[in-house]
C-alpha cells in the first residue's frame, strides 16, 4: 500500500529536480532517500516486535507524543488529500479527449474513490494498482534506457539555473518533503501491517525483507524519474512547472519523446491510474490514522467510525481544492513543504519509540545513519524556517 503512495510522490518530486536543475541535485535525491530510511523502517520494526501500531506506541509513550502526532496528522491528512487529488485530476484532464474542468474531475475522482472504499472493493483495486505500478516501472525504465542512448536533449549552449542560491532553498525543501513520501506514511504502513498480521503470520525477517525491497526499489525508481527529467526536459524552452495540466503534459512528453509518440495515450492513462491509486491510498491510510487517534483519545467507536472519518477527510481536502483551484502549483508546493517541515518531528517520534523497546536492537551502521538523518533533517528544516521568517 505504501508503495503506491511513494510511487505517486516520485512522479512529482524526482522529475522536477532533474528537469529544472539537471544533474546538480542528484546527491540530494540520493541523500534524502537514504537518510529517511531508518525512520520509515522503525514503523515496520515496532509493529513486528510488539504487535502494536505506531499510534498506539505514541499513546503509550506519553501524552506529548500522542497529541503531537494527532495534531500534525490532521493537517497532513487534509493537505495531502488535496494535493494528490489536484494532481490526479490534472493528469486526467490532459488524458481526456474532451475539455472538463479540473475541479469537476476532482469531484468525480473523489466520488469514485469513496465508492471503492466505502463498498469494500479496495483489496481488488490494490492488486490492480500493483500491476499498474509494475507496468509504469517497466515503461519508465525503457524510456530512460532509450533517452540515455539518445543522449540529453539539452542545447549545447544552455546554462541552467543553480540550486545553490538562498532563493532555491524553498524548492529543495519541497522536493524532500515528498521524497520518497511524507514520513507520516510510516504510521499508515504500521496500521496496514497490523491489519495484515491478523490474517497471516509475518516474521520479522519476512516483514523487513518486504519493506526493504519496496523501499529501495522505489528509491531506484526515483533516480530513474530524475534521470528522465535531466535527459528529456532539462534546458527545453517550454520550461517546467510544478503541478497543473502543464506538468502533466511535460510528464507524458518524457515518454513520447523517447519511446515514441504512439505511447502518449497509453502512458497518460497508466500515469493517471498510478496517481489514482495514490489518491485512494492517501484517503484510506490517513482516514485509518485519524480513526485510530480518535479511538485512542477515548471516544466511543461505532462500525461506521472509519467511514465517517473518510468522508470528513475527503470533504476537508475538497475544500482546500476549491480554495486553490486556480493555483495548483502553490498548493503542491505548500503540501510538499509542510511534509518536510513536519518530518523531523515524526522522525524523532519514531526514533524515540523504537529506542524504548528492549526487543529492538540496531547495529552501529543503522544507529549512525539514524543520527546523521536527524541532523540532516533538523538542519535543513531550521535553515528553511530561518530563511522564511527571519
Amino acid at each position: 500500500m505504501a508503495t503506491a503512495s511513494i510511487g505517486g510522490s516520485h512522479l512529482v518530486a524526482s522529475t522536477q529536480a532533474g528537469a529544472i536543475f539537471g544533474w546538480q541535485l542528484l546527491w540530494l535525491v540520493v541523500a534524502v532517500n537514504v537518510l529517511k530510511y531508518p525512520f520509515f523502517r522503525f514503523g515496520v520494526e515496532y509493529t513486528l516486535a510488539t504487535g502494536n501500531n505506531l499510534i498506539e506506541g505514541y499513546k503509550g509513550k506519553g501524552p506529548w507524543y500522542f497529541y503531537c502526532f494527532a495534531a500534525l496528522n490532521v493537517l497532513a491528512a487534509v493537505v495531502s488529500t488535496a494535493g494528490v487529488l489536484l494532481l490526479t485530476a490534472s493528469l486526467l484532464h490532459y488524458a481526456l479527449p474532451v475539455n472538463v474542468s479540473v475541479t469537476l474531475l476532482c469531484w468525480l475522482i473523489l466520488g469514485v474513490c469513496l465508492m471503492i472504499l466505502l463498498f469494500g472493493h479496495f483489496k481488488a483495486l490494490d492488486n490492480v494498482a500493483k500491476v499498474i505500478m509494475v507496468i509504469l516501472t517497466i515503461t519508465t525504465v525503457a524510456a530512460f534506457i532509450v533517452a540515455f542512448n539518445n543522449g540529453p536533449m539539452t542545447p549545447a549552449d544552455y546554462e541552467g539555473p543553480s540550486p545553490y542560491k538562498l532563493a532555491m532553498l524553498g524548492f529543495m525543501v519541497a522536493l524532500m518533503g515528498w521524497m520518497p513520501a511524507p514520513i507520516e506514511v510510516s504510521a499508515l504502513s504500521s496500521l496496514w501491517l497490523k491489519a495484515k498480521q491478523k490474517q497471516q503470520v509475518i516474521t520479522k525477517k519476512q516483514g523487513l525483507l518486504d519493506f526493504n525491497l519496496g523501499y529501495w526499489l522505489t528509491a531506484v525508481l526515483a533516480l530513474v524519474f530524475f534521470g528522465l527529467g535531466v535527459l528529456v526536459q532539462y534546458g527545453q524552452t517550454s520550461g517546467t512547472v510544478l503541478g497543473g495540466v502543464a506538468f502533466a503534459q511535460h510528464l507524458i512528453d518524457m515518454y513520447a519523446l523517447t519511446i515514441g509518440e504512439w505511447s502518449r495515450p497509453l502512458v497518460s492513462m497508466i500515469a493517471f491510474l498510478c496517481l489514482f491509486g495514490t489518491t485512494i491510498t492517501v484517503l484510506d491510510g490517513y482516514s485509518r490514522t485519524l480513526n485510530e487517534s480518535h479511538k485512542l483519545l477515548g471516544f466511543k467507536q461505532s462500525k461506521h467510525s472509519l467511514n465517517i472519518w473518510l468522508i470528513l477527510q475527503s470533504l476537508a481536502g475538497m475544500t482546500i481544492v476549491l480554495f486553490f483551484k486556480s493555483a495548483l502549483a502553490p498548493m503542491l508546493t505548500f503540501a510538499m513543504t509542510l511534509a518536510f517541515i513536519t518530518t523531523p518531528v515524526f522522525a524523532w517520534l519514531n526514533f524515540r519509540l523504537v529506542r524504548s523497546e528492549p526487543s529492538i536492537k540496531h547495529g552501529k551502521l543503522l544507529q549512525g545513519l539514524t543520527w546523521l538523518g536527524m541532523i540532516y533533517l533538523v538542519g535543513f528544516a531550521l535553515a528553511f524556517l530561518i530563511w522564511k521568517f527571519c
